[in-house]
């Protein structure tokens, strides 16, 4: 694969505002020939620097998808729920699950989350049940050695679950930034056949996700440019649920 100019043939004439972002944002950039899976290669324009660069066209076609695949499931009251542990990642994922009132996994995987959802989900209840007693006083019945030991017991569950005390059940949907780097939960996701979308880099299978966004999964300003996008999508069609509900109250009036 020969070396490509790549600024001057995705953004020639930049008469492309769109592409031109996503250049900027850096979604182009892959990682080196010898890691690219086999499965990548339609997806790849050529190399830079010795280093794989994507077809900005198609990631953005694949990125309009995505888009569309999370109005939709906001606009049915669905559930997203958003994966993503690495550095450059894991505050744009906590800030994209705030912002949209979604749960959020931003640190290690909790193994069998969504494969023993009913366990874990009795976990976390006990978290919010210890919280609620703390807010309102009741632990202090308890002598200071053992109130000690329930607030480091808090603690410790809410670095493990952090994020996902709003996860009442199984998502409709998962949005993983990185499915090589978040092993586990992708597999999780796979066994229960959960419709899932994915950040994907040139080192990964892209059959890991249901849909794929082909593009730069390490660098802040990729992630962040693209959940930006993927959570206005999801906003939009939250918002189609509060037009459709304003409109049948105004009728029944």
């Amino acid at each position: 694969m020969p070396e490509v100019d790549v600024k001057e043939a995705q953004t020639a004439a930049v008469v492309d505002p769109e592409i031109e972002e996503m250049f900027r944002a850096g979604l182009y950039l892959g990682y080196s020939r010898t890691r690219r899976h086999p499965k990548m290669k339609a997806y790849i324009f050529g190399l830079r620097n010795n280093v794989e660069v994507f077809d900005l066209e198609k990631v953005r076609g694949k990125l309009r998808e995505a888009e569309e695949i999370l109005k939709k499931i906001a606009s049915e009251g669905g559930v997203l729920l958003l994966v993503g542990s690495k550095p450059s990642a894991a505050l744009l994922v906590e800030k994209a699950g705030e912002e949209l009132g979604m749960p959020y996994s931003a640190r290690r995987w909790p193994g069998g989350l969504l494969t023993n959802f009913s366990v874990m989900r009795k976990r976390l209840d006990y978290l919010e049940d210890l919280k609620i007693k703390r807010s309102s006083g009741e632990l202090a019945k308890y002598t200071k050695k053992e109130q000690l030991v329930l607030n480091d017991e808090i603690a410790n569950l809410e670095r493990k679950f952090a994020g996902l005390v709003s996860l009442k059940k199984i998502p409709d949907a998962v949005l993983i930034i990185d499915p090589c780097e978040e092993k586990t939960a992708t597999r999780e996701t796979k066994k229960i056949g959960l419709k899932t979308v994915g950040i994907v880099n040139t080192d990964c299978n892209p059959d890991s996700v249901v849909y794929i966004i082909p593009a730069n999964d390490s660098a802040h300003s990729s992630i962040k440019y693209i959940l930006d996008r993927l959570v206005a999508a999801f906003k939009s069609g939250a918002e189609l649920i509060r037009v459709k509900t304003e409109e049948g109250s105004k009728k029944d009036v």
